[in-house]
């Protein structure tokens, strides 16, 4: 895996390589085993090399033959070696890497050539002749792609903290960006938390030249039924993709391995690798003092069973440099607690490995979310009766209701009373936000309120939920899940933690051949009855114990309540109650502060959300 960035003057003017560098330096963790830049006219390109695949002779940025052509290269890609055989006609190679494999495809298939690539990638890629500059990114959006574009030039990086090493950056933040986050714990592409920074797309590529300006999507996936398959047929159909999906990303001349939770997805994951490999598959894992949080043990057991070389680390509360270090990767409010447990998981393997394979992307595939059963049954319910009448009586009743936060779960039903006022899409959207839409009002500042005007960072959603090209509901946020949640939430902490050490990260299950597949079953194969990932687990239950596929879902979950009250209050203090800043109503951060430290009620998420973005606004943007 690597880091990218880079320069391009529309009039021409010299691009200063000691700014490439620089920029290209920021970044060393990315790759820390080589760096290398390329200036020609009007462009710079930078890069640096965390070594997988050709160690003697991948290094980059890369051109062509004619020297015409070059390219920095962020990924893996899976398919080059039948596309180096492809290829090899009218073509001189002059490496085995994948990377030289992209700059002759695109000069074979020009308009196409992005599509045709099997894998995890962001790239740049300059055509001297052409005086044209291309940035692209995987389907998904495993690899992290930002761009800034003004009138006089285009800046692009791997992460932000690379393009703010130029000189000439507009660093305005961008007010919808901020109010986003405090929907959703992310900033949604194409959005970056500043205004004038955009992320490419997954699934889409940009074009630009000078006085143009293009953005080109060459993949979405499209749920449909597909017909005349049993559910045996579905079944081994998914085994064999998911063996070819593992198999490919084995590839590999560095020490490889696994994160295993002792989770369906990552069981599987190694599962079938255990079955390929010819020798026992090192594993990592991360567990909590705290029981109801530790996973440790069910890691264990899967080592166990598929006789592993398994390594493990126990997170404490006494992490608050992990929290700056991470503030500082993510280069924007990033609110999943969960990249604490994933950067420490990162952190195990590495020390064994420089390649680990996970489980990302089952649960978006095959409906393995609770909230996915939860959204089906309450989409059933609001079936009964109009909107209208829904809003007249579950709005007021959820107002009414009282917060029973200690009661059991089956009578907190004030957060569901409230959902059933909704449609199917705002419920959704309810149902994903850290400040819903009746909390929200009380924590933006009014002059962050004035400056939104009448925007609400709802329309994401109904953006997608009109694009999913389907009526079926779980079908309808898989595919919302799958632009939002899944690229920048899940694949951006993975990214960014595991590159803070160094480790390059693959995902069987989110090989795009798996997604059309998974996209393409009916939605009762992914949800029966309370229980998901149906057709996932038939697949494995020739490979795993019945008591691994049938464990209840846990999730990666952190202690946080505990946290708050003990391992990090003091810390969480200084930046909850005892700072202020411009965007948020400093009243209600101290009230969601004080309920939680009386155990009135649960605010954790809601207080980690605030202190994420006070951290990054105080200091991560300017490098802690």
């Amino acid at each position: 895996m690597c880091g990218i960035c880079g320069i391009f003057n529309f009039d021409g003017a010299p691009v200063d390589r000691g700014l490439v560098r620089a920029m290209s330096d920021t970044i060393r963790h990315r790759g820390p085993d080589e760096e290398g830049v390329y200036i020609g006219p009007g462009i710079g390109l930078g890069h640096r090399r965390l070594s997988i695949i050709d160690l003697s002779s991948g290094q980059q940025p890369l051109s062509n033959e004619t020297g015409r052509i070059w390219i920095a290269f962020n990924g893996e890609i899976y398919n080059y070696l039948d596309l180096h055989r492809e290829l090899q006609t009218g073509h001189v190679f002059r490496t085995h890497s994948d990377t030289e494999t992209i700059v002759h495809l695109y000069e074979t298939y020009p308009d196409t050539f992005v599509s045709k690539l099997h894998g995890m990638f962001a790239f740049a890629l300059w055509d001297e002749d052409k005086k044209t500059l291309i940035l692209a990114r995987d389907r998904v959006g495993k690899k992290p792609l930002y761009y800034y574009l003004d009138d006089r030039k285009l800046v692009f990086a791997s992460e932000i903290k690379a393009i703010l090493k130029h000189p000439e950056i507009d660093q305005t933040i961008d007010e919808q960006a901020v109010s986003d986050y405090l929907s959703l714990g992310y900033v949604p592409a194409p959005k970056s938390i500043y205004r004038r920074i955009r992320k490419v797309l997954p699934g889409h590529f940009i074009r630009v030249r000078p006085g143009k300006f293009e953005d080109l999507e060459y993949w979405d996936v499209r749920f449909h039924e597909a017909p005349g398959r049993t559910e045996e047929e579905w079944r081994d159909t998914l085994a064999q993709e998911l063996r070819s999906a593992v198999r490919s990303r084995l590839m590999s001349e560095v020490p490889l391995g696994a994160f295993l939770s002792g989770g369906l997805d990552s069981s599987a994951v190694v599962s079938v690798m255990s079955e390929i490999m010819n020798q026992p598959v090192k594993t990592a894992t991360i567990g909590f003092h705290e029981k109801a949080f530790d996973e440790s043990r069910f890691g264990r057991q899967v080592s166990e069973y598929l006789h592993t070389e398994h390594y493990e680390k126990v997170v404490t509360p006494n992490t608050i440099d992990t929290i700056q270090k991470l503030v500082w990767h993510f280069d924007e409010p990033f609110a999943d607690p969960s990249s604490l447990p994933t950067y420490y998981v990162s952190q195990v393997a590495r020390e064994k490995v420089t390649v680990a394979l996970s489980g990302d992307g089952g649960d978006e595939n095959f409906g393995g979310y609770t909230r996915y059963i939860t959204d089906l049954r309450e989409n059933r319910n609001r079936s009964m009766l109009p909107l209208s009448l829904r809003r007249l009586v579950f709005g007021p009743l959820g107002a009414l209701y009282p917060r029973l936060y200690r009661a059991p779960r089956y009578l907190r039903a004030k957060s569901t009373l409230r959902r059933m006022a909704f449609d199917p899409m705002q419920g959704y959207f309810e149902s994903m936000s850290t400040f819903g839409q009746f909390d929200k009002p009380s924590i933006l500042s009014p002059d962050l309120k004035r400056s939104l005007g009448g925007y609400e960072s709802i329309e994401l959603f109904r953006d997608y939920f009109g694009r999913a090209g389907t009526d079926d509901p779980l079908s309808r946020i898989q595919y919302v899940d799958i632009k939002t949640y899944l690229t920048d939430d899940i694949l951006a902490k993975v990214d960014r933690t595991s590159m803070a050490n160094s480790l390059e990260v693959r995902c069987p299950f989110l090989d795009h051949r798996i997604i059309e597949l998974a996209a393409s079953m009916p939605p009762q194969l992914k949800v029966r009855g309370n229980s998901g990932k149906y057709i996932l687990k038939q697949a494995l239950r020739k490979h795993l114990p019945d008591e691994i596929i049938d464990r209840q879902k846990m999730g990666f979950g952190t202690p946080l309540p505990d946290w708050f009250r003990n391992g990090i209050r003091d810390f969480a203090r200084t930046y909850i109650v005892d700072r202020e800043d411009p965007y948020l109503s400093n009243v209600f951060v101290r009230r969601i502060w004080d309920d939680h430290q009386a155990g009135i009620r649960d605010t954790s998420w809601q207080l980690w959300n605030v202190l994420m973005f006070r951290v990054w606004l105080e200091g991560g943007r300017r490098g802690l």
